[in-house]
């Protein structure tokens, strides 16, 4: 059986747990670079105490460059929407956390529910890089994506027909613009897990997936989700 201390020697090279944090998603983390706070934090604090390593977050504004820093080396944990685009860099524990992708559009838009979208003239804003710029540039037919630095913001100033986002702050933008309405059924569930490099030891990646399968039966990933303000409903449920 493997010892924490080799464990931490392969996870942890530089004597730290270096993660990389994505403050663009206000579902799993919130605050600032200097104070990051949200369950993907909680997470590498846990982690980094079971290895008896300090953490150092590195924390960026898209879920690309949180990709970007693992698969360049400058990070040795990530906390990623897993697809098959990240898969080739990254080995994924079970998921943790479940959120959705959603639909915004013009309030007198004829587009109902989220399978009208992907129909011939369709324009859809994305955060490039996002989990769901992945997923519509993979499945799409018919409409097309208009990537910007923000979903909204593109769909704003280009005057789109549809912007796509998690629903938390999808939300929260329909409930601040009275022009736009949500479309309420989702298009995707975005599946949220814990990464590393494919080079780490499988007794490595094996220790993670066990472990993000203990906090989620314990209740921290719950608790760390209520502690930010979000509801535990977004708790993945137990890997078969």
């Amino acid at each position: 059986m493997i010892t924490t201390a080799a464990l931490a020697k392969d996870l942890a090279p530089t004597g730290a747990l270096r993660v990389s944090v994505n403050l663009g998603n206000p579902v799993l983390a919130q605050g600032t670079p200097a104070d990051p706070g949200g369950v993907t934090v909680d997470i590498a604090h846990e982690i980094g105490a079971r290895l008896g390593v300090p953490v150092e977050l590195l924390c960026f504004d898209a879920a690309r460059k949180s990709y970007e820093a693992m698969a360049q080396g400058r990070a040795d944990l990530c906390f990623l929407a897993v697809d098959p685009a990240r898969e080739a860099e990254v080995a994924f524990t079970a998921l943790y956390v479940v959120i959705e992708g959603v639909f915004a559009v013009p309030r007198a838009s004829d587009i109902a529910t989220a399978a009208d979208v992907d129909r011939t003239g369709v324009r859809i804003g994305v955060k490039r890089g996002s989990a769901y710029d992945l997923f519509l540039t993979r499945t799409l037919r018919h409409a097309t994506v208009v990537r910007g630095d923000e979903g909204v913001a593109v769909f704003q100033a280009e005057g789109l027909e549809a912007a796509a986002g998690i629903r938390q702050p999808m939300t929260e933008f329909a409930g601040a613009h009275p022009e736009v309405r949500l479309i309420e059924d989702r298009f995707m569930q975005i599946q949220q897990a814990v990464g590393t490099t494919r080079e780490r030891r499988p007794e490595t990646v094996a220790f993670l997936r066990e472990l993000v399968e203990e906090l989620k039966a314990n209740g921290f990933v719950a608790e760390a989700l209520r502690r930010s303000g979000r509801s535990e409903s977004l708790v993945a449920p137990a890997a078969r």
